[in-house]
């Protein structure tokens, strides 16, 4: 069994570091069909998260995609967001979660396939507005289990103008800083599966090193093809756990 949730986290780092996202996305779903129930999911999920975005933001700025001077003030309002996870996890339902997991997915869908990849106009730089963006999608995904990543890159692209490739290196910064307020917000609730969230995420590691290399040697238009078509497959798992 151990060697389900090892290969299991060496695939979800690789999602992570190619797309630019948490990993809960995918990680929970697969999760869900190993037999755990939603709460402990997200817990794991958060927990890998930790992992997978640390070690992925630093080798994007290594690379110099990274671009801090933006990015940091949605990071700091998703940290607040965040925090408030294991509240909300107390009081709601694991159906209603289900479903709230399900309304994200199918949003992500349909701002990555009417977004524009590689807008020419200015990208907008509201830090005040950052801050409001980062705080509601803290709160929101990191209660559902996902880094924020699946929500801020459509935004980012559909909205607030930024490409692709600069939008998916900034999800993931972002999820450096939801991950770890919903880890302590979390532990504090007693919501987290340690042990087996730490196996999970060293084990991601692997895949989020290969992932980003992929990523940087991808064009953007294939980038945002395949985006769509892992949100298609997590669209689909989830149908079919809810069936």
């Amino acid at each position: 069994m151990s060697m389900e949730y090892i290969l299991a986290g060496i695939f979800t780092g690789l999602v992570s570091g190619f797309f630019g996202v948490g990993g809960g996305a995918i990680l929970i779903p697969i999760l869900l069909l190993l037999g755990i129930d939603i709460k402990e999911a997200i817990g794991i999920s958060i927990i890998q998260m930790v992992f997978s975005s640390y070690f992925g933001s630093y080798l994007n700025f290594k690379k110099g995609t990274l671009k801090l001077s933006s990015t940091i003030f949605v990071g700091i309002g998703g940290l607040f967001g965040a925090s408030f996870s294991g509240e909300v996890i107390n009081r709601v339902s694991q159906e209603s979660l289900t479903y709230a997991f399900l309304v994200v997915i199918l949003f992500a869908i349909y701002k990555f396939f009417n977004a524009n990849i590689e807008s020419d106009k200015k990208p907008i730089d509201n830090r005040v507005l950052f801050l409001v963006i980062g705080f509601a999608i803290g709160l929101f995904a990191t209660t559902i289990g996902i880094g924020g990543a699946m929500l801020l890159t459509p935004i980012m692209v559909g909205f607030l103008r930024y490409k692709i490739k600069e939008a998916v290196t900034a999800g993931l910064f972002f999820v450096v800083f939801s991950s770890t307020a919903g880890f302590v917000s979390l532990y504090s609730h007693d919501q987290l599966n340690i042990p087996l969230g730490t196996l999970i995420g060293i084990s991601s590691l692997v895949g989020v090193y290969l992932g980003i290399e992929l990523s940087h040697k991808t064009e953007p238009k294939r980038h945002k093809n395949f985006i769509l078509i892992l949100n298609f497959i997590i669209l689909a798992l989830l149908l079919y756990k809810i069936a």
